[in-house]
């Protein structure tokens, strides 16, 4: 049986500081009332050099399992790529972290 996964980009010091409490919330939870994911890591490259680009922190990816997540996972966008978390996510969702590498001018290049 396959794993319904997708990914959610953060800061590193973000989730280190919540990554051993049962749930975690993204800086702009409140502003946005939900969690940003993304599936695929070519899409996330994309969103990451988008938004990010110019955030010089550490970030991370987190990789979900999307059976796992106790809040609504609800996909509202037509290619059903972008899914959104409508509460707190579950820390035991999280089945890997992988570091960022970046570019010089601050892109985003891999996941690692």
């Amino acid at each position: 049986m396959s794993i319904r996964s997708t990914l959610h980009l953060t800061p590193q010091e973000v989730w280190n500081r919540q990554k051993d409490q049962p749930t975690y919330v993204p800086e702009a939870y409140e502003t946005d009332g939900f969690i940003h994911c993304t599936d695929g890591d070519e899409n996330l490259l994309k969103v990451a050099n988008l938004f990010y680009q110019s955030d010089p922190r550490d970030f991370v990816v987190l990789t979900l399992d999307v059976d796992a997540v106790e809040s609504q996972v609800i996909y509202e966008d037509p290619d059903k790529i972008y899914p959104h978390i409508y509460g707190p996510l579950n820390t035991n969702a999280v089945t890997g972290v992988r570091n960022v590498i970046r570019t010089p001018d601050g892109g985003f290049e891999r996941f690692e």
